[in-house]
């Protein structure tokens, strides 16, 4: 007797969000027929606050021609509002987007020295030092030490404090010199503005 060869069936679809994946504001809020508790809290400015059985809040958001969306699942019993589904999803839009635009975003800007930097090359760093930390980025600047260069690591230490010291109106020491391998690192944050 011969053996069919193993041929696999189609695969199962998983129409949930993928690992790692934001679930869409759409599946984020039960609405309507789709809320499963016995009663809720209803509140919003159409409607008198209290506790409603899921059948009287039905009734009333159709009565009106809106939708009922839960807005706090995990709440005992449940907050729901009575609103327009769709505009309630422009609504939620629209904050995230303002949310997401008054988040600073941090900028760290590197400035690099060598053990033995001349006068020119450090007026020339310093100056753009100066204007990050006037846009509102941190500085980190560090002294590279090559090879036996790390023999001069009390110059690299005197070289990040000057640094830090003529930056003294711009920005404040965050984190003093550290070495660390071959890098002796400063942070410098701006100062906020009066």
């Amino acid at each position: 007797m011969q053996k069919k060869p193993f041929t696999p069936g189609p695969r199962p679809r998983n129409n949930g969000p993928r690992r790692g994946m934001q679930p869409s504001p759409k599946d984020q809020y039960a609405i309507n027929e789709r809320i499963r508790a016995r009663e809720v809290r209803l509140v919003g400015d159409n409607v008198e606050t209290g506790i409603y059985s899921i059948q009287e809040a039905l009734r009333i958001a159709d009565e009106q021609g809106l939708d009922l969306i839960e807005i706090s699942p995990n709440a005992a019993p449940p907050v729901c509002k009575i609103l327009d589904y769709q505009k309630f999803l422009y609504q939620q839009k629209k904050h995230q987007k303002e949310q997401k635009a008054k988040q600073t975003k941090i900028v760290v800007k590197e400035i690099r020295f060598g053990p033995q930097t001349d006068d020119h090359d450090y007026n020339f760093k310093l100056k753009h030092a100066m204007g990050f930390l006037q846009e509102g980025a941190k500085v980190k600047a560090y002294v590279f030490f090559r090879g036996r260069s790390i023999l001069f690591k009390e110059q690299g230490e005197v070289l990040l404090l000057r640094f830090a010291n003529d930056l003294e109106e711009y920005g404040k020491v965050e984190q003093m010199p550290v070495l660390e391998g071959k890098r002796m690192i400063i942070m410098l944050s701006p100062k906020k503005k009066q």
